[in-house]
Parts: structure tokens; C-alpha cells; sequence
């Protein structure tokens, strides 16, 4: 009752500790003597003792003790043994729970020598008055004698002392040397005991042979002679034991233990022998035949040997988990016992108890592991099993990371035990699809794959042994949502605005081969932006990056392809692009002095263009400036073979840019282009020995091109994107406007600016209007005045005259104290 139980069980006493109690505690074992001492109890001294601490059914914890151990109290013919733990949560035994246990066990009759097998020692006891060992025992026994004699003649009523038979010599010891050895030696008014774990020095392993079986049954003996004086008299002991070491065989399912009868080093000097008693058990129980049958245990008692056959898996055994080479198994586990009695004209009748902890050997289980995901939840459940009660969850590996299970919430896993009735368990591990640790994975067809990969690590009661089980699971959604595009034109540039997806977060923008990056776009002057939900790129008209398809008098048509490509395969996954026309006047500029700017583009359509190799119609113009895909000539126009052609008005210069084949005087390409210069008035002037008069500029008409753009901060570097808009802005907070003159693109011009207003809608005439610049001036009623800022030559500026820049604060219109809307 309690968390403690004690059983008798012939000359051993068993008390069982309650694995519920103790379960996840650290506990320290003492013995307490008659004189309520407590002494700790280590491996050695419970062998040397007579004390056993083991575990049965998973983790119930077994001690046993012989009822000659060395603390035990034998009055009579009732032995009793007080033990003392103690239970602590901590390895340091601070604040330790202790438990005091005392039992009493009547055992009787004693057979004149009693052998105990345990399983970390042997032990003997015979009685006092037990015959004088018989002349053949050993061959040289007056030697036994010779060594003995002068110490026990000399010593006290308590000293004694034990020979060794080995094959080699005989070794003596006094009781204090055995006792440091490790032996354990005890007395009590009738019976001598010699107690000897398995890891002595003096044991020798001994086989004994079965009947027409070429191998034996290998055995644990010890060859001894106590001597013990009492009063005058000095009595000689046989104290010779031996214990099976196997014997156990495995097949067709079954455990066979056999034990011959005859042990030749507990039968040395009888000459007549006779079966009295042979029975067995589980758990020191004795079995009748009828419950051996129940379950299908066989014993077979044969003129030479005792055999046991035990089914795997039969009851009175358990299953435990076991791990061989980290893979998950099992092992059955039986703790069996055999009790032989015989009779021989030496020692009358010798009872011989064996305790046999037989486990099979590994066997490998496959784990299940489940998916059991909730889809429309978008959870993650998978589970891992079936375990057997022993095995318990401590720890997951999550990318790379191992945490406690109470801690693996804070990463988004909920663990969970499952019970069953037949005592078996799994575990279950919960975790939300958009976890960072669960890897997402574009399969096509508007389909995710989403992987769990965890790594689950667990950890046997009692013996503390850890396996890992990788647990990798994918489920498919139908979540996927693709990268999308939209793409425009002004007069310069093609721009791409690419609005993000949910699969595309390792993709990476490539245009064919080249891999776009912001630190690129410096160099090569094209223009990336990644806000995490747009991707926004800008390319010039004349790029590498553009393709240019066809030509003629309506434009130029250009094209920017793109590509998003996984980041780790760079297999192509995404495309688009955008194309414009452009106007054939970003190709070509009729300077007034007389020179000529013209631009060849390389065209998809026609293979193997060298742009090294455009020329004029006199082949001796080759271009000024080549990139890959174009080629720019400065010529002047009365050069090159350029005809020239007069109207009234105009005066026209005409040639072209050519391409020719090696070998052939037909070009694949003909790019033709042509300048008009207005023919200039004439008249006659007298001329007079005056001083000139100041120069004068007569009024002309033409059209420019000016663009007004909204600038994010004072800087100037990055103006707000055809996307952003409307862009959201506070009372007071600065706007920063500019303005450039497109073209012409006359270093000799120079931008000012007149009127500037503001209004409250988009019509340039609606009111109320509120001036910003009246005359290329400051409005001087503004509460904050507009600021002019200075415009600096720079990679971007190259005509800095053709720029005005300003800054006004944001304001409102209001009509008494009501803003004004739109």
C-alpha cells in the first residue's frame, strides 16, 4: 500500500516502489542496521551485501534482499530488513522526501546448504553442523589445513578465513582481506555464508556438459573452503557455488533455458544423487502446472537436465523499447526463476534457487507516421507512433534548433500524448501551415506543397537511452498565388511594376542571363525597387537590356523581357514583359551646326549582327560608340555620303546606316534617316563704320517637352512612381517638386519657370487656385514660402540649366473654417 509494497518470497524479501510515485524523481537507497544506522547502498555493496535494486514492468522499481544481507536482523527463524529512501526532484537530493520501509519475513526450514543465483551475485550458506568434507574433495586438502590452521589456532573465536581452489594455485584469505575484496562473508548460530558478486577475482567460468550435446552450459563457480573456530574446535566448510552464465536459446518464437542437473563443482565428493524438487515461476512466484499451461509454459524435468520453454510474448514477461544503432525496437523481457532441490550422501539435501532476467534479443519496429492535416484549417497534424509506455517525448529538432517540449510552443508546435487502452501510446506534433519553419514550395497548377521537417527526439525510462525519429510530411493546397504584372511606357523608359505573390519569395528577377540588382542598376542605369509586396524596374529605351523588334515613321518598337527564377535552381518560373513604341527622334539629332547624332539599333529579327560592323553610305564611317546592341555615329552632314535636297523652306540631308554580310553588297539592314533645317530669311543691310548695335533674339515657336515629377525627399534621388499615387501627405510636410525641360536637348537653352498654382482638383482652370511662383517669383503672402533649391551637374543631370527644383510646404483649402474638397 502506499508508494511502497513488500512481499516474502522465501529467503529474499522483495520491497516494490510505486512507479507513479516515484515517477521523474532521483532517489538514493540506504540500509539501516540494528542500531538504526543508515548506511548508503552503491552496485558494490549490494552485491557484497545480498541486496538487489532492479526495474519490472517498464519502471516499477524492485529491491530485494537475501535474508542473510548484511543489515538484517535473524531472530529465530524470521529475518528483517529496514531500508530508507530518499526522493528528490534535483540530482543534488536537496529537499529529498524520505521513506522508511521495515519488513519481516518468516523463513523455514533451512536445507543444510542453500545456493541463491541473483542476478548481481552468488551466495552459499551451509550449516555448522555439516560433515567434515570427504578425503577426495580435493586432491591436496591437507594443504586447506596447513594454511588455515596456524591463523585460526592462534586467532579468536571470530576470526576465519577462505581458501581459493583454482586451477593454477590456492589462495588464502583472512575475513578482513575477503571482506575488502568485495566478499561478504556472515555467520549466525547455525549456518555459515559466503556471498560473491559476478565481477570477483577468484570465480572461474566452468562449463557443464549436457548428455549428447557436443556444447555445455557455461557456468559462474567459485571452489572455496571456509574455516570458522569455534571454541577448540576449527571447522572446515565447503563453500563452493556456481551459477549458469546462458543456456538460453531463441527460435521459432520461443525462449528455451536449459540447467543440467549435475554441476560438477556442487556435487565434487557425493557419490549418490536424487531428484527431490524442481519448480519455477515468474517473479519469484511459484507457477502450479495448471497455470504453466495456461500459458503455455512447458517445463520438462529429464534424467540429466531442466528445461523451460517460454512463447514470446506470453504472459508473466513484458515488451520494453530498446535502440540498437539509433533505430526504434523492442525486446521481451521475463524474469524467471527455477528452485531445485536434490539429496546426495554428502550434504543431504541442497536446495539450488536460479533467478534468470532473460531479454530477446533487438528487434527493429517501424514507426507510423501519420498526416492527418487539417487543410481547410490550415494546421498541420501529423502523428508519430504506436510507442510503448516507456518511451516519452523530450525534445524537437526544428531547423537546426533542438528545444525542450514546454518550450517548443514559443516556435508554433503543440505536442500532445495519445493513450491507448492497450497501454501503447503515440504523439501527436500540431503546427500552423505559415510557420517559419515549414517550407513552402510553388508545385504548379495553383498548387503549394507545404514540408513539415522535424526532428523528434525521445528517451527510454528507466535506462535514459535517446533515439531521434525524423518526421518529414508534405500536404499539397490549392493556395497558390502567382506573381503578376503591369507595364507601361514614358519617353525615355519601360517600366515593369510586378506585384508579388505568395510562391515567389526566393524567386529572383533575371533579363536573359543577367541577375537584376539594385547595386547593379547603379552601374548598368536601369532602376530596381523591392518594397516586399512590388518589384519595380526601370529601364532606359537604349539599354542592353531592351530588344528592339522593328522600325519605321510611327516609332521604334522596343521590348523588356523578364524573368523570375527560383533562387536556388534558377529554373525559370515566371515571364513577362512589356513593349512601347518609341519615337524615332530618341534615335536620331539634327544639331544646328550641322552635325549628326544617329543611333542603329540591332533588331531580333535578323541574326548575327556585329554592331561593330554598321556603317554609312560611305563605308569609311564606321560608329563612334558601339554597345551590344547598338551603334551611335557623330558625322557632319556634308560627310559620310549624305545627299542634300532644297525646297523653298527647307533644306534636307539624308543617309543611312547599313549592314552588310561578309561577301555580299546587299545589306540585311537599312536604317534611313534624314534632317530638315529650315532655310533662314535673307536681307540686304547697309553697312555703316558705327558701332554695332547690341545683339537682338527675334521670337520663334516650337514645342518642348517638360515633365513635372514629385520627389520623396529633399535629395532628389528618387521621385514618387506612377504606382503611388495618390501619395498621402500631412499639414506642413515638405513636397518636393521638379521640373525638366525633355527637349530639345540644347545645352543653350535654359529652364525658368513663370506661373506656378496649385488647385483642388485636376483641372489646371478650376478654382480656388492658389498661386506658388507668380513671375518666376515667390508668392510673398505665403505663410511658408516656396524654397528654390540648387540643381548640380550629376550621373543623372547632365544639362543641370534644363532643371528647376522647389519645395512647398502641404497645405489645404478652406472656406472659413471648412477644408474645401474635391
Amino acid at each position: 500500500t502506499g508508494p511502497m509494497s513488500s512481499e516474502c518470497l522465501g529467503n529474499l524479501l522483495r520491497i516494490t516502489l510505486s512507479a507513479e510515485y516515484f515517477e521523474d524523481k532521483y532517489l538514493s537507497f540506504s540500509v539501516v542496521d540494528q542500531s538504526g544506522i543508515a548506511w548508503d547502498l552503491d552496485e558494490a555493496m549490494a552485491s557484497q551485501c545480498g541486496y538487489t535494486i532492479t526495474y519490472s514492468n517498464w519502471s516499477n522499481i524492485e529491491f530485494r534482499a537475501s535474508a542473510l544481507s548484511c543489515h538484517s536482523r535473524l531472530e529465530k527463524d524470521v529475518f528483517t530488513v529496514t531500508i530508507e529512501i530518499k526522493a528528490s526532484h534535483t540530482p543534488d537530493m536537496k529537499n529529498a522526501t524520505t521513506h522508511l520501509r521495515s519488513a519481516s519475513c518468516r523463513y523455514d526450514p533451512w536445507s543444510p546448504r542453500e545456493l541463491v543465483c541473483e542476478s548481481n551475485y552468488m551466495e552459499v550458506s551451509v550449516r555448522k553442523e555439516v560433515p567434515q568434507i570427504v578425503k577426495d574433495f580435493i586432491q591436496d586438502e591437507p594443504e586447506d589445513w596447513t594454511l588455515a590452521f596456524s591463523e585460526a589456532k592462534a586467532g579468536k573465536a571470530s576470526i576465519w578465513q577462505i581458501v581459493f581452489h583454482q586451477p593454477e594455485e590456492k589462495k588464502a584469505l583472512l575475513v578482513r582481506d575477503a571482506w575488502s575484496a568485495g566478499y561478504g562473508l556472515n555467520t549466525t548460530d547455525t549456518r555459515v555464508l559466503l556471498r560473491i558478486p559476478y565481477t570477483a577475482e577468484q570465480i572461474q567460468l566452468v562449463e557443464v556438459g549436457l548428455f549428447l550435446q557436443a556444447q555445455g552450459i557455461t557456468f559462474s563457480a567459485v571452489r572455496s573452503s571456509t574455516f570458522y573456530k569455534q571454541r577448540w574446535m576449527i571447522l572446515m566448510v565447503d563453500t563452493a557455488m556456481a551459477c549458469p552464465v546462458d543456456g538460453v536459446d531463441y527460435a521459432n518464437k520461443t525462449i528455451t533455458w536449459t540447467i543440467p542437473k549435475y554441476i560438477q563443482p556442487l556435487s565434487a565428493g557425493a557419490t549418490s544423487f536424487k531428484d527431490v524438487l524442481v519448480e519455477a515461476g515468474v517473479d519469484l512466484h511459484k507457477l502450479s502446472v495448471k497455470e504453466m499451461a495456461s500459458r503455455k509454459y512447458v517445463l520438462l524435468n529429464d534424467l540429466n537436465t531442466i528445461t523451460m520453454k517460454i512463447p514470446i510474448g506470453a504472459e508473466g514477461g513484458y515488451y520494453k523499447t530498446s535502440v540498437s544503432s539509433g533505430l526504434h525496437g523492442t525486446k521481451y523481457a521475463i524474469n524467471l526463476f527455477l528452485e531445485h532441490q536434490w539429496e546426495d550422501n554428502k550434504w543431504g539435501l541442497t536446495k539450488h534457487t536460479i533467478i534468470k532476467e532473460i531479454e530477446t534479443p533487438f528487434e527493429q519496429v517501424e514507426l507510423a507516421i501519420i498526416n492527418n492535416s487539417n487543410l481547410s484549417g490550415r494546421i498541420m497534424n501529423v502523428t508519430v507512433g504506436m510507442f510503448l509506455s516507456d518511451v516519452e517525448l523530450v525534445n524537437l529538432t526544428i531547423e537546426g534548433v533542438t528545444v525542450a517540449v514546454p518550450d517548443a510552443v514559443q516556435h508554433g508546435y503543440l505536442t500532445r500524448e495519445i493513450r491507448y487502452a492497450n497501454g501503447s501510446k503515440a504523439y501527436g506534433i500540431q503546427v500552423l501551415f505559415d510557420a517559419p519553419s515549414i517550407k513552402k514550395e510553388y508545385m504548379g497548377a495553383e498548387m503549394r506543397a507545404y514540408t513539415l521537417n522535424v526532428t523528434l527526439v525521445f528517451i527510454i525510462r528507466p535506462t535514459s537511452e535517446t533515439f531521434a525519429v525524423p518526421v518529414t510530411t508534405v500536404s499539397a493546397v490549392k493556395d497558390a498565388v502567382l506573381p503578376s504584372a503591369r507595364g507601361f511606357c514614358d519617353g525615355r523608359n519601360l517600366h515593369l511594376i510586378i506585384t508579388r505573390g505568395n510562391v515567389d519569395q526566393n524567386w529572383l528577377p533575371f533579363i536573359s542571363d543577367w541577375h537584376l540588382t539594385p547595386e547593379h542598376g547603379l552601374q548598368y542605369s536601369y532602376s530596381l525597387r523591392d518594397n516586399g509586396t512590388h518589384l519595380a524596374i526601370s529601364v532606359p529605351f537604349l539599354s542592353a537590356y531592351v530588344s528592339y523588334e522593328d522600325f519605321h515613321t510611327l516609332g521604334i518598337k522596343a521590348s523588356l523581357h523578364l524573368s523570375l527564377k527560383d533562387g536556388m535552381t534558377l529554373t525559370n518560373k515566371r515571364d513577362f514583359s512589356v513593349s512601347c513604341r518609341f519615337s524615332p527622334s530618341e534615335l536620331i539629332q539634327c544639331l544646328p551646326n550641322g552635325t549628326v547624332v544617329i543611333t542603329a539599333v540591332k533588331l531580333v529579327g535578323i541574326a548575327g549582327l556585329d554592331t561593330n560592323l554598321f556603317v554609312l553610305r560611305d563605308r569609311q564611317c564606321k560608329p563612334s560608340l558601339v554597345t551590344e546592341k547598338t551603334a551611335t555615329f557623330k558625322f557632319n552632314v556634308n560627310t559620310c555620303g549624305t545627299s542634300r535636297k532644297f525646297n523653298s523652306t527647307t533644306m534636307t540631308y539624308e543617309n543611312d546606316v547599313l549592314y552588310f554580310r561578309r561577301g555580299s553588297d546587299t545589306p540585311v539592314y537599312q536604317l534611313k534617316f534624314v534632317c530638315s533645317y529650315a532655310i533662314k530669311q535673307t536681307v540686304d543691310i547697309r553697312y555703316e563704320s558705327k558701332k554695332n548695335p547690341p545683339p537682338s533674339i527675334k521670337p520663334g515657336f516650337g514645342s518642348l517637352g517638360l515633365s513635372l515629377k514629385l520627389f520623396k525627399e529633399k535629395s532628389y534621388s528618387e521621385p514618387y512612381q506612377e504606382w503611388e499615387y495618390p501619395v498621402v501627405k500631412y499639414l506642413r510636410e515638405a513636397l518636393y517638386f521638379e521640373v525638366e525641360l525633355l527637349q530639345p536637348e540644347d545645352a543653350r537653352l535654359e529652364l525658368n519657370l513663370d506661373d506656378c498654382w496649385a488647385t483642388n482638383s485636376q483641372s489646371q482652370d478650376s478654382l480656388p487656385q492658389w498661386p506658388i511662383l507668380i513671375n518666376g517669383c515667390v508668392n510673398i503672402e505665403d505663410s511658408y514660402r516656396t524654397v528654390f533649391h540648387e540643381v548640380n551637374y550629376s550621373h543623372r543631370v547632365k544639362l543641370p540649366q534644363h532643371l528647376k527644383r522647389f519645395e512647398v510646404r502641404m497645405f489645404t483649402f478652406v472656406q472659413g473654417t471648412t477644408m474645401l474638397q474635391e
